[in-house]
C-alpha cells in the first residue's frame, strides 16, 4: 500500500474482516487522483488491521496492512493525531467488532481525529458509542437492523452524511463521492473536476442523493409522483399511515395515482407499501435475533398473526422458515441472503 512521506492531510483506513473492496479502493483512488490533480502529495494514507498485518476482503482479496490497532495503541502513535480515521466494513460486521478497536476509535476521536465509515462500518462506530444523535448512513441492506440496535442514531437513506466530525458512507461508489466532497471543501470544485476527468466520472453526487434508485425509466411528472409517494412510504415503515394520507397533497385522484403505479411498477400503492414493510421485516429476520413478534411491531404490524399471514402471502413461506434460511423464492431480489453474499456493494 502506498505510503507517502510529505506532510499533508492524513487518512487511516481501518479494514475490518470481510470489508468491501469496491468502497475501500474507491476512497483511496480518490485521494491518489487528488494528489495527481494538485501536483504534489497533499494526502497521505496508511492501512490498519484490527489484528495482525493482513485482512481479507469480502471477495477474497487480501490486503497487507501497515500496522495493527494493537501496535498503534502500544506505541501511542502521535502520527494518528488529527488524521481522518475511516472504518471500512462489509459482510458479517456484527461478528467483527471488538472492545480494543472500539476503545482505539474513541481515543482517536478524543485526540481530534475526524472519524468515518464506509459500507457497514457505521456499525463499529455505533458499538464504539460515537454516533450519539448524529445523522449517519449505512448500506441500505443493513439499515433496518442498524436502526433497531442504535436507537439514538439518526439513520438516513442518503449516500453519505457528515455530522459534527463523523462522516459515514453507504459504501460502493458512494465512497468516491464522499471523499471527493471532503476534497472539495479543502481544494475547491476545479480540483474535483480534474479528479472526475481522470476517473471518467461525469460529476460528484451530493449527500442528498438516495442510495436506492426508485425508478429506472425516463423521469417525467408521473415518475416524480411515484418517487414522492414511495419516499413517504419509506419514511413511515415502522409506523404506517393510511394510504389515503400518503396520497394527499399530490394533486391527483386516487384512481389516477393507482393507474400511474400500475404503469410504472405494475402494482397498486397499497400493495407496494406492504411490500416495503415486508422487505424490511425480511432483512431483520436475516440479520438479527430479534423475536418475530418484535419484528412484526417494528415493521408496522399490530400483531404477530397479522404479520405472519401477510408475510406468507407475499413470500410463500413463514417468517420462521426465513429465519432458518430456507424457502428462498425465485422472485425475490436475488435469491440469496445478505449473509451468503460473496460481496456487498
Amino acid at each position: 500500500m502506498n505510503k507517502l512521506a510529505n506532510k499533508g492531510k492524513a487518512f487511516v483506513f481501518l479494514l475490518m474482516p470481510e470489508f468491501t473492496l469496491l468502497a475501500f479502493s474507491s476512497a483511496v483512488e480518490a485521494l491518489r487522483m487528488a494528489n495527481a490533480a494538485i501536483g504534489y502529495d497533499v494526502y497521505t494514507w496508511k492501512v490498519v488491521a484490527p489484528q495482525g498485518d493482513e485482512v481479507q476482503s469480502s471477495c477474497g482479496v487480501q490486503i497487507h496492512c501497515d500496522s495493527s490497532v494493537a501496535a498503534l495503541r502500544r506505541s501511542v502513535n502521535a502520527s494518528i493525531r488529527d488524521s481522518t480515521v475511516i472504518v471500512c466494513g462489509g459482510l458479517n460486521i456484527q461478528t467483527h467488532s471488538d472492545r480494543a478497536t472500539e476503545s482505539w476509535l474513541r481515543e482517536c476521536k478524543q485526540s481530534g481525529c475526524m472519524i468515518g465509515s464506509l459500507c457497514t462500518g457505521a456499525y463499529i462506530l455505533g458499538q464504539a458509542k460515537l454516533l450519539g444523535e448524529r445523522r449517519c448512513v449505512i448500506h441500505w441492506e443493513n439499515a433496518a437492523s442498524f436502526g433497531e440496535q442504535f436507537h439514538d442514531a439518526s439513520v438516513r437513506a442518503a449516500l453519505f452524511e457528515i455530522d459534527n466530525g463523523i462522516a459515514t458512507c453507504a459504501g460502493g461508489m458512494a465512497a468516491f463521492d464522499m471523499i471527493l466532497y471532503l476534497i472539495q471543501q479543502e481544494h475547491g470544485e476545479e480540483i474535483v473536476a480534474a479528479i472526475c476527468e481522470r476517473a471518467i466520472v461525469d460529476r460528484i453526487r451530493n449527500p442528498g442523493h438516495r442510495q436506492r434508485s426508485i425508478l429506472t425509466s425516463h423521469v417525467n411528472r408521473q415518475n416524480q409522483v411515484v418517487t414522492t409517494l414511495i419516499e413517504r412510504m419509506q419514511e413511515s415503515l415502522t409506523d404506517p399511515i393510511p394510504v389515503k394520507d400518503i396520497l394527499s397533497g399530490i394533486g391527483l385522484t386516487r384512481r389516477q395515482v393507482e393507474r400511474i403505479f400500475q404503469q410504472e411498477l405494475h402494482i397498486s400503492p397499497a400493495k407496494y407499501y406492504m411490500k416495503l414493510r415486508l422487505e424490511r421485516a425480511r432483512l431483520l429476520l436475516h440479520q438479527t435475533n430479534t423475536p418475530i413478534v418484535d419484528i412484526a411491531m417494528a415493521s408496522g404490524f399490530s400483531s404477530a398473526s397479522h404479520f405472519s399471514k401477510a408475510y406468507r402471502d407475499f413470500y410463500g413461506h413463514s417468517p420462521h422458515r426465513t429465519r432458518k434460511g430456507a424457502g428462498i423464492r425465485k422472485n425475490e431480489p436475488d435469491g440469496i441472503t445478505p449473509s451468503r453474499r460473496k460481496g456487498t456493494s
